[in-house]
Protein backbone atom coordinates (compact mmCIF):
# COMPACT_ATOMS: atom_id res chain seq x y z
CA UNK A 1 0.00 0.00 0.00
CA UNK A 2 1.21 3.65 -0.58
CA UNK A 3 1.96 6.19 2.32
CA UNK A 4 -1.54 7.68 1.73
CA UNK A 5 -3.81 8.18 4.81
CA UNK A 6 -6.02 4.94 5.54
CA UNK A 7 -8.55 4.05 7.94
CA UNK A 8 -7.56 1.74 10.83
CA UNK A 9 -9.62 -0.99 9.46
CA UNK A 10 -8.16 -0.96 5.57
CA UNK A 11 -5.16 -0.77 7.50
CA UNK A 12 -5.80 -4.28 9.37
CA UNK A 13 -7.40 -5.74 5.97
CA UNK A 14 -3.86 -5.15 4.39
CA UNK A 15 -2.16 -6.69 6.99
CA UNK A 16 -3.93 -9.47 7.35
CA UNK A 17 -3.99 -10.34 3.85
CA UNK A 18 -0.13 -9.34 3.33
CA UNK A 19 0.37 -11.69 5.81
CA UNK A 20 -1.70 -14.75 4.50
CA UNK A 21 -0.10 -14.41 1.04
CA UNK A 22 3.37 -14.99 2.90
CA UNK A 23 2.17 -18.07 4.75
CA UNK A 24 2.13 -16.25 8.44
CA UNK A 25 -0.64 -15.87 10.60
CA UNK A 26 -3.08 -13.10 9.61
CA UNK A 27 -3.76 -12.35 13.17
CA UNK A 28 -0.06 -11.00 13.56
CA UNK A 29 -1.72 -8.05 11.43
CA UNK A 30 -3.77 -7.13 14.24
CA UNK A 31 -1.66 -7.24 16.63
CA UNK A 32 1.74 -5.54 15.16
CA UNK A 33 -1.15 -2.52 14.30
CA UNK A 34 -2.26 -2.87 17.97
CA UNK A 35 1.54 -2.04 19.06
CA UNK A 36 2.26 0.58 17.07
CA UNK A 37 -1.22 2.69 17.22
CA UNK A 38 -1.16 1.66 21.06
CA UNK A 39 -4.62 0.40 20.90
CA UNK A 40 -6.39 -2.20 23.31
CA UNK A 41 -8.43 -4.70 20.88
CA UNK A 42 -11.52 -2.90 22.12
CA UNK A 43 -10.89 0.43 21.20
CA UNK A 44 -8.86 -0.76 18.05
CA UNK A 45 -12.80 -1.95 16.97
CA UNK A 46 -13.93 0.78 18.20
CA UNK A 47 -12.30 2.86 16.15
CA UNK A 48 -12.08 0.86 12.82
CA UNK A 49 -13.00 3.96 10.78
CA UNK A 50 -10.71 6.74 12.25
CA UNK A 51 -7.56 6.97 10.21
CA UNK A 52 -4.10 5.99 11.02
CA UNK A 53 -1.80 8.58 11.99
CA UNK A 54 0.82 8.63 8.79
CA UNK A 55 3.77 7.70 11.09
CA UNK A 56 2.16 4.71 13.05
CA UNK A 57 0.86 3.66 9.44
CA UNK A 58 4.60 3.66 7.83
CA UNK A 59 5.70 1.61 11.18
CA UNK A 60 2.78 -0.44 11.11
CA UNK A 61 3.77 -1.43 6.92
CA UNK A 62 7.48 -1.90 7.49
CA UNK A 63 6.81 -4.24 10.47
CA UNK A 64 4.55 -6.60 8.72
CA UNK A 65 6.66 -6.79 6.06
CA UNK A 66 9.84 -7.90 8.83
CA UNK A 67 7.24 -10.60 10.27
CA UNK A 68 6.39 -11.82 6.69
CA UNK A 69 10.21 -12.20 6.06
CA UNK A 70 10.02 -14.48 8.97
CA UNK A 71 11.36 -11.91 12.12
CA UNK A 72 9.17 -13.15 15.26
CA UNK A 73 6.50 -10.65 16.30
CA UNK A 74 8.40 -10.73 19.78
CA UNK A 75 11.59 -9.08 18.60
CA UNK A 76 9.76 -6.68 16.45
CA UNK A 77 7.70 -5.02 19.37
CA UNK A 78 10.64 -5.81 21.63
CA UNK A 79 8.50 -7.91 24.78
CA UNK A 80 6.62 -10.66 25.58
CA UNK A 81 4.35 -11.38 28.47
CA UNK A 82 4.87 -13.70 31.08
CA UNK A 83 2.89 -15.04 33.76
CA UNK A 84 1.44 -11.72 33.70
CA UNK A 85 4.52 -9.25 33.73
CA UNK A 86 6.22 -8.12 30.56
CA UNK A 87 9.63 -8.89 30.13
CA UNK A 88 12.45 -7.76 27.27
CA UNK A 89 13.02 -9.53 24.47
CA UNK A 90 15.38 -9.35 21.66
CA UNK A 91 17.59 -11.27 19.10
CA UNK A 92 19.93 -12.66 22.33
CA UNK A 93 17.63 -14.29 24.57
CA UNK A 94 14.93 -17.33 23.53
CA UNK A 95 11.22 -15.53 23.60
CA UNK A 96 9.45 -17.14 26.72
CA UNK A 97 6.44 -19.58 26.23
CA UNK A 98 3.41 -20.42 28.17
CA UNK A 99 4.98 -24.04 29.32
CA UNK A 100 7.52 -22.50 30.94
CA UNK A 101 5.30 -20.38 33.01
CA UNK A 102 3.94 -24.32 33.93
CA UNK A 103 7.67 -24.72 35.17
CA UNK A 104 7.63 -21.83 37.15
CA UNK A 105 4.10 -22.39 39.01
CA UNK A 106 5.40 -26.24 39.38
CA UNK A 107 8.84 -25.13 40.99
CA UNK A 108 6.60 -22.84 43.23
CA UNK A 109 4.12 -25.22 44.57
CA UNK A 110 7.45 -28.12 45.39
CA UNK A 111 9.18 -25.00 47.15
CA UNK A 112 6.35 -24.31 50.02
CA UNK A 113 5.70 -28.07 50.03
CA UNK A 114 9.64 -29.37 50.61
CA UNK A 115 10.67 -25.96 52.47
CA UNK A 116 7.20 -25.14 54.51
CA UNK A 117 9.07 -22.81 57.31
CA UNK A 118 12.46 -21.87 55.57
CA UNK A 119 13.29 -18.76 54.63
CA UNK A 120 16.17 -17.41 52.49
CA UNK A 121 15.93 -20.62 50.43
CA UNK A 122 18.60 -20.39 47.14
CA UNK A 123 17.44 -20.93 44.08
CA UNK A 124 19.65 -21.49 41.09
CA UNK A 125 18.23 -20.73 37.48
CA UNK A 126 20.30 -21.78 34.96
CA UNK A 127 20.23 -20.62 31.24
CA UNK A 128 18.71 -17.36 32.00
CA UNK A 129 18.19 -16.03 29.44
CA UNK A 130 15.66 -12.98 29.22
CA UNK A 131 15.61 -13.61 32.91
CA UNK A 132 11.72 -14.47 32.59
CA UNK A 133 12.01 -17.95 35.18
CA UNK A 134 14.19 -16.31 37.70
CA UNK A 135 12.48 -12.68 37.75
CA UNK A 136 9.13 -14.26 38.06
CA UNK A 137 10.15 -16.54 41.25
CA UNK A 138 11.49 -14.07 43.21
CA UNK A 139 8.83 -11.68 42.54
CA UNK A 140 6.37 -14.56 43.47
CA UNK A 141 8.59 -15.83 46.59
CA UNK A 142 9.98 -12.80 48.05
CA UNK A 143 11.99 -14.51 50.65
CA UNK A 144 13.86 -16.44 47.60
CA UNK A 145 17.21 -15.54 47.16
CA UNK A 146 17.86 -16.16 43.52
CA UNK A 147 20.88 -16.29 41.51
CA UNK A 148 21.06 -16.65 37.82
CA UNK A 149 23.16 -17.90 34.85
CA UNK A 150 23.75 -17.73 31.53
CA UNK A 151 26.81 -18.20 28.84
CA UNK A 152 25.82 -15.41 26.99
CA UNK A 153 26.81 -11.85 27.83
CA UNK A 154 23.96 -10.10 26.08
CA UNK A 155 21.48 -12.30 27.15
CA UNK A 156 22.43 -11.59 30.64
CA UNK A 157 22.37 -7.52 29.72
CA UNK A 158 18.34 -8.19 28.72
CA UNK A 159 17.37 -10.61 31.90
CA UNK A 160 19.04 -7.26 34.44
CA UNK A 161 17.28 -5.01 32.37
CA UNK A 162 13.82 -7.21 32.92
CA UNK A 163 14.76 -7.35 36.85
CA UNK A 164 15.76 -3.66 37.05
CA UNK A 165 12.27 -2.72 35.55
CA UNK A 166 10.37 -5.32 37.67
CA UNK A 167 11.64 -4.65 40.56
CA UNK A 168 13.40 -8.14 41.32
CA UNK A 169 16.64 -8.34 43.39
CA UNK A 170 18.20 -11.02 41.39
CA UNK A 171 22.11 -12.09 41.26
CA UNK A 172 23.32 -12.90 37.58
CA UNK A 173 26.52 -14.56 36.99
CA UNK A 174 27.96 -15.00 33.25
CA UNK A 175 29.03 -18.59 33.39
CA UNK A 176 28.74 -22.34 31.38
CA UNK A 177 25.85 -24.11 33.66
CA UNK A 178 26.62 -24.54 37.35
CA UNK A 179 30.10 -23.73 36.76
CA UNK A 180 30.03 -20.40 38.57
CA UNK A 181 28.61 -21.51 41.56
CA UNK A 182 31.16 -25.34 41.50
CA UNK A 183 33.87 -21.99 41.26
CA UNK A 184 31.93 -19.57 44.32
CA UNK A 185 31.78 -23.54 46.05
CA UNK A 186 28.13 -22.44 46.68
CA UNK A 187 25.51 -24.74 47.69
CA UNK A 188 21.97 -24.48 46.83
CA UNK A 189 19.04 -25.20 48.00
CA UNK A 190 17.22 -25.71 44.33
CA UNK A 191 18.67 -25.53 40.89
CA UNK A 192 16.00 -24.49 37.96
CA UNK A 193 16.72 -24.70 34.38
CA UNK A 194 15.17 -24.65 31.02
CA UNK A 195 18.12 -25.54 28.84
CA UNK A 196 18.78 -26.34 25.01
CA UNK A 197 16.91 -29.70 24.41
CA UNK A 198 15.88 -29.90 20.56
CA UNK A 199 17.62 -32.28 18.72
CA UNK A 200 19.74 -30.65 16.26
CA UNK A 201 18.19 -32.72 13.47
CA UNK A 202 14.64 -31.05 14.31
CA UNK A 203 16.13 -27.88 12.63
CA UNK A 204 14.98 -29.41 9.00
CA UNK A 205 11.08 -29.34 10.49
CA UNK A 206 10.83 -26.24 12.51
CA UNK A 207 9.12 -23.16 11.59
CA UNK A 208 12.08 -20.53 9.87
CA UNK A 209 10.39 -17.91 12.57
CA UNK A 210 12.54 -19.99 15.09
CA UNK A 211 15.64 -21.58 13.27
CA UNK A 212 16.34 -18.14 11.18
CA UNK A 213 15.82 -15.82 14.42
CA UNK A 214 16.03 -17.68 17.61
CA UNK A 215 19.78 -17.93 19.22
CA UNK A 216 20.69 -21.45 18.32
CA UNK A 217 22.55 -21.88 21.41
CA UNK A 218 19.28 -21.61 23.30
CA UNK A 219 17.76 -24.24 21.55
CA UNK A 220 19.28 -26.91 20.50
CA UNK A 221 21.57 -29.99 22.58
CA UNK A 222 23.23 -32.23 20.40
CA UNK A 223 21.83 -35.84 18.40
CA UNK A 224 18.88 -36.19 20.84
CA UNK A 225 18.65 -32.86 22.52
CA UNK A 226 19.52 -34.31 25.96
CA UNK A 227 23.36 -33.20 26.03
CA UNK A 228 22.69 -30.73 28.31
CA UNK A 229 20.55 -32.73 30.97
CA UNK A 230 23.50 -35.34 31.33
CA UNK A 231 25.97 -32.70 31.83
CA UNK A 232 23.39 -31.60 34.86
CA UNK A 233 24.12 -35.16 36.03
CA UNK A 234 27.91 -34.33 36.90
CA UNK A 235 27.92 -30.53 38.04
CA UNK A 236 24.12 -30.87 39.90
CA UNK A 237 26.02 -33.26 42.86
CA UNK A 238 28.54 -30.45 43.55
CA UNK A 239 25.81 -26.99 43.89
CA UNK A 240 23.10 -29.17 45.72
CA UNK A 241 22.68 -29.02 49.55
CA UNK A 242 20.93 -32.62 51.10
CA UNK A 243 17.90 -31.44 50.73
CA UNK A 244 16.78 -29.91 47.39
CA UNK A 245 14.76 -29.54 44.62
CA UNK A 246 15.61 -29.81 40.66
CA UNK A 247 13.12 -28.64 38.24
CA UNK A 248 13.91 -29.21 34.28
CA UNK A 249 11.92 -28.20 31.41
CA UNK A 250 11.88 -30.88 28.91
CA UNK A 251 11.25 -31.47 24.74
CA UNK A 252 7.86 -33.69 24.38
CA UNK A 253 8.66 -37.34 24.55
CA UNK A 254 12.26 -36.76 26.76
CA UNK A 255 10.24 -37.47 30.14
CA UNK A 256 11.34 -40.71 30.53
CA UNK A 257 14.99 -40.44 29.66
CA UNK A 258 15.50 -36.74 32.11
CA UNK A 259 13.85 -38.72 34.72
CA UNK A 260 16.04 -41.60 34.14
CA UNK A 261 18.89 -39.37 34.32
CA UNK A 262 17.85 -37.98 37.98
CA UNK A 263 17.45 -41.51 39.43
CA UNK A 264 20.49 -42.54 38.77
CA UNK A 265 22.05 -39.43 40.18
CA UNK A 266 20.14 -39.25 43.37
CA UNK A 267 18.76 -43.00 44.07
CA UNK A 268 16.85 -41.62 46.80
CA UNK A 269 15.22 -38.80 44.90
CA UNK A 270 11.67 -38.65 44.43
CA UNK A 271 11.21 -37.87 40.42
CA UNK A 272 7.81 -36.97 38.74
CA UNK A 273 7.18 -36.30 35.30
CA UNK A 274 4.73 -33.35 34.45
CA UNK A 275 2.36 -33.15 31.84
CA UNK A 276 1.99 -29.44 30.43
CA UNK A 277 -1.83 -27.99 29.97
CA UNK A 278 -1.50 -29.58 26.10
CA UNK A 279 -0.83 -33.07 28.10
CA UNK A 280 2.36 -33.23 26.69
CA UNK A 281 5.82 -34.81 28.40
CA UNK A 282 7.10 -31.21 29.85
CA UNK A 283 8.93 -31.08 33.04
CA UNK A 284 10.51 -33.51 35.46
CA UNK A 285 10.97 -32.68 39.04
CA UNK A 286 13.32 -34.35 41.52
CA UNK A 287 12.50 -33.87 45.33
CA UNK A 288 15.72 -34.99 46.74
CA UNK A 289 16.01 -35.22 50.73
Amino acid sequence: MTNQSVKIYEALNWASSFLKENNREEYAGELLLRHYAGLNRTSMLAMMRDELDREVWNHVQAAVKRHADGEPIQYIIGSEEFYGRRFEVNEHVLIPRPETEELVYGTLKRLDKLFPDAYDILLADIGTGSGAISVTLKLEKPDLQVTATDLSTNALQVARKNAGKLGAEVTFIQGDLLQPLILQQTRVDAVISNPPYIPISDQEWMSDIVTEHEPHMALFAGEDGLDLYRRFMNELPLVLKEKALVGFEIGAGQGEAVADLLKNTFPQADVEIVFDINGKDRMVFAEIS
